[in-house]
């Protein structure tokens, strides 16, 4: 307990950790405002079908996009491991193979994008009203996929050479475009939800961009050169295949529990979907505040790694805990206190805030639940530890699919029940193979 204390007492690494922490917590922000204005300038319009729409389209691209994750949080790992032994070379090496990637995968999405989305729609059943929206909403959006893994492969490598700012840049920009862009063709050009879409795609490509160009200055940080025949040698792709392989793998499993929420939501109706979409904003808000905190510790704990300092790993850990109990407590009140003006603020259809007032204790228990898991990920992707983190998922999906199955009978309850269980699951099992590591002292070895 004397050592926790004195590492949390220990001033230098809070400067480390805020000094990432903010700008990624400001960047983050600016993400799910994004959802939020989209939700806002669609539920103000007439029908209930088309914020059902780009609930539903937005949840089936989002699905899509973030199991490319693996492009953010592989990089990040390497990258750091990279920028704490001053290598320069790597850096430029891992730089391309993360662009390379994406673009790679973007092709093959794009080839799957239509086959998946008729599928899941099938599945729903949904109204030919809302089926219709949605496949424009989904098609329009994928014009922005490339953009938007290229952006991925960028954020997770300026975090790992611990450049907060370049993100903040990239996503402030990114989310400012799609929010200016979105009042214009919606309301100003009366374009519906096709608006919306449009308005992404065009945000997608200018932040992509712009993160290109910002990369210079990092590069100058860290001489070195681009050694393309490395870049031709299998073994230099290994290991960064491998890990994004199993992460890959873990955000497969995580999104779909995502998915299966919406198109359980679905079911119940239009209002319902609609309702747990407006809600799911909040977590979405709570995720990536908390997340700028995981983001220091991937890019310190990387860094130490790297460095083989143990020291520096375990204050990093310590630090960002604390802060991240603290303002998951914050976030936790305010949905409490504050929860029925949260969804008054994004719709005015009564029978959607009707059917979302009933969830809104969910939705505050929430961030105390997920603040663990948010927090040890970011220890593992900087660690590249991406088998564990796999295996963790696996365990929490296993464990949560049968419950979540048998609570149907209880509704829309039953399925944010089961979705609160999955998110204690995925923390325990983090905690516990952290844990387990740190006994054995594994982490820098």
């Amino acid at each position: 307990m004397s050592t926790l204390i004195t590492d949390w007492r220990h001033r230098p690494t809070h400067k480390r950790v805020w000094a990432l922490a903010a700008p990624m917590i400001l960047s983050n922000l600016s993400v799910p405002l994004v959802t939020l204005v989209d939700s806002a300038v669609i539920g103000h319009l007439p029908h209930a079908h088309q914020l059902g729409a780009v609930a539903v389209g937005g949840s089936l691209f989002t699905f899509m996009v973030s199991l490319m994750s693996f492009l953010r949080m592989g990089t990040t790992g390497f990258a750091a491991q990279a920028a704490g032994r001053r290598d320069g070379n790597a850096l430029r090496q891992i730089l391309v193979q993360g662009l390379g990637l994406g673009l790679l995968f973007s092709l093959l999405l794009s080839m799957l994008a239509l086959p998946f989305s008729h599928l899941a729609l099938s599945f729903m059943s949904p109204s030919a009203a809302l089926e219709q929206a949605t496949h424009d909403f989904f098609q329009t959006r994928l014009l922005g996929l490339p953009a938007a893994l290229a952006s991925y492969a960028l954020i997770g490598w300026f975090l790992g050479t611990q450049n907060a700012r370049a993100p903040l840049q990239l996503l402030l920009t990114t989310n400012l475009v799609n929010i200016a862009l979105n009042l214009w063709f919606v309301l100003g050009l009366d374009w519906g939800v096709v608006g919306s879409a449009r308005a992404s795609v065009i945000a997608e490509w200018v932040g992509a961009l712009l993160g290109l160009s910002l990369t210079r200055p990092s590069l100058r940080a860290y001489p070195g050169h681009l050694l393309w025949t490395a870049l031709k040698a299998w073994r230099n792709w290994q290991p960064l295949l491998g890990v994004n392989r199993d992460i890959f793998l873990r955000s497969l499993a995580l999104s779909g529990v995502f998915l299966l929420i919406t198109l359980q939501g679905a079911r119940f109706g239009d209002a319902t979907v609609a309702a747990n979409a407006l809600l799911l904003n909040g977590l979405l808000i709570t995720a990536y505040a908390l997340d700028g905190l995981a983001h220091a510790v991937e890019a310190l704990c990387g860094h130490a790694i790297g460095a083989r300092d143990r020291q520096t790993l375990r204050r990093s850990m310590v630090v960002a805990f604390g802060w991240s109990l603290i303002a998951s407590s914050g976030f936790a009140v305010l949905f409490l206190l504050g929860g029925h003006v949260f969804v008054n603020l994004q719709t005015d259809i009564p029978s959607v805030r009707d059917a979302a007032y009933p969830f809104l204790p969910y939705l505050a228990v929430l961030p105390l639940i997920a603040v663990g898991s948010y927090l040890l990920d970011g220890l593992f992707i900087g660690a590249t530890r991406a088998r564990e983190m796999r295996n963790a998922m696996l365990v929490s999906v296993a464990v949560m699919v049968p419950i979540g199955w048998l609570s149907a009978a209880l509704g829309n309850h039953g399925l944010w029940m089961s979705f609160l269980l999955f998110m204690a699951l995925r923390a325990a099992t983090l905690g516990w193979t952290a844990w387990r590591l740190q006994r054995r002292d594994e982490w820098v070895s």
